[in-house]
């Protein structure tokens, strides 16, 4: 893990001390985000935000969190191609079964996200997610060998925790996030050449310094973010821009904390320069935390 976060690091240093080179080549770099909700941002205008900034494969008008993406690297002088397919409610087996066609090209970068209870039909069994997460990095990497492959580990489900019926009911809030991150570090093992992106930890981390909030179905103090959207399942605007944080530090390298608390995705979605900047600094700590794993 140290030598794979090595660049990230210096990125950092580089970016601090106001001397980070350009990072845009003479053509745009390509990524493809294939998922779904949790990709697209259901339930937050985040769903609709830019969607003309990203190509959507599926022609849904999609924006979501690959546009908060766009909007971010564009911002730090980044030149990325961004494309998604995202479909509501599947796990990676749908894509790789259903959508080949599509996602068969050699893209430089693919972020890949999974069902958050990790199985729909067997919650917290990681077994789909190893398989079709290997089958997927396999078709990319025979269309471009270089690929940089990266695996989203989402978040905790307050309705998976707090709820009778959710399958983390009565364990910390903390716990499903934690699985869900262990799946993806087994998934990683099994095929090497994917990363895995700490979305989850950057959540869990919010919550445990009292950021943001722990439990949305109590009353919410005003100082406090909430991650979730109403469903107590998606997330929040507040909740994508901070995944799309940590995407964006994870795959580019950046620091972002650069982007600043006048950030202009966060301006145009409502969320405060103090907020934006305390989330910037979340994602940031959470990265800087995997060089330690």
């Amino acid at each position: 893990m140290k030598r794979r976060l090595a660049p990230f690091i210096v990125r950092i240093a580089a970016a601090v001390l106001g001397i980070a080179g350009s990072h845009a080549a003479a053509s745009a770099e390509t990524i493809l985000f294939v998922g779904n909700s949790f990709t697209f941002g259901a339930g937050s205008p985040v769903q609709h935000y830019r969607p003309e900034s990203v190509t959507d494969l599926n022609h849904d008008s999609v924006g979501g969190v690959p546009a908060l993406f766009k909007s971010f690297v564009s911002q730090a002088g980044l030149d990325y191609a961004v494309s998604l397919e995202t479909a509501a409610g599947t796990n990676l087996d749908f894509h790789f079964e259903s959508k080949t066609e599509l996602l068969a090209h050699p893209w430089d970068h693919v972020v890949l996200q999974g069902y958050s209870t990790l199985d729909a039909n067997a919650p917290g069994n990681p077994s789909k997610l190893v398989d079709y997460s290997a089958r997927l990095a396999s078709l990319f990497q025979s269309r471009n060998p270089r690929v940089d492959v990266r695996l989203v580990a989402s978040w905790s489900r307050a309705d998976q925790t707090y709820l009778p019926s959710g399958h983390w009911f009565g364990q910390p809030i903390e716990a499903m996030a934690l699985d869900v991150r262990a799946a993806c570090d087994l998934a990683a093992r099994r095929t090497p050449y994917i990363r895995v992106v700490p979305v989850g930890q950057a959540w869990n981390r919010a919550i445990r310094g009292g950021d943001a909030v722990r439990n949305p179905y109590l009353e919410i103090r005003p100082d406090q973010i909430n991650l979730w959207a109403s469903d107590a399942y998606h997330a929040s605007t507040r909740g994508y821009y901070l995944e799309a944080l940590v995407i964006f530090g994870s795959v580019t390298g950046r620091d972002p904390r650069t982007l600043g608390s006048n950030e202009m995705a966060a301006a145009e979605l409502g969320i405060a320069p103090a907020e934006a900047s305390k989330l910037e600094g979340i994602a940031f700590a959470t990265l800087a935390e995997e060089h330690h794993r």
